[in-house]
């Protein structure tokens, strides 16, 4: 069942990739933009990666954490992290638990691939509601950033 606009986020701790545990609950009190991507290194993530990077200003004054989430170890995420200059935490689902728990997973993917985070972005709100859901099943497209933008500013 997909995650619906309305309903408590899918609570989850993960690894980030300087190897903290970060949990979602860390954030109550703000609001939270879960950016899932397939793999690190390849242009679709950098380019998805890098917009919320150079955005950051407008995520700050939305009072929004930016957290990017993949299948990728936390060893590839800091590499990742490092190389991109990226600003917010990068969390590694390498058991897939959370890409499965928000809908945002490829049973089959390219290179006969399998259990690999697809390209999906939600806000969360400052009380752990989903306030926007989208889940691409193309991995070459990009989230509505604008849309993402506008569910923001009206959550403040």
């Amino acid at each position: 069942m997909a995650i619906e606009i309305g309903q408590q986020a899918p609570a989850f701790t993960l690894y980030d990739s300087e190897k903290n545990k970060v949990s979602l609950a860390d954030y109550k009190g703000k609001n939270v933009l879960l950016l899932f991507f397939p793999q690190s290194f390849t242009g679709g993530c950098t380019a998805q990666l890098c917009s919320a990077r150079d955005n950051m200003a407008s995520y700050n004054g939305a009072n929004a954490q930016v957290l990017g989430i993949s299948v990728d170890s936390v060893f590839t995420l800091g590499k990742f992290k490092a190389e991109q200059n990226l600003n917010f935490p990068l969390l590694s689902d390498f058991n897939k638990e959370v890409s499965t728990a928000y809908e945002s997973i490829y049973t089959d993917w390219i290179l006969d691939m399998k259990g690999v985070s697809k390209r999906s972005a939600f806000v969360i709100d400052k009380e752990g509601i989903v306030r926007y859901a989208e889940v691409l099943e193309s991995a070459g497209d990009q989230p509505n950033f604008t849309a993402i933008q506008e569910t923001l500013a009206g959550l403040n």
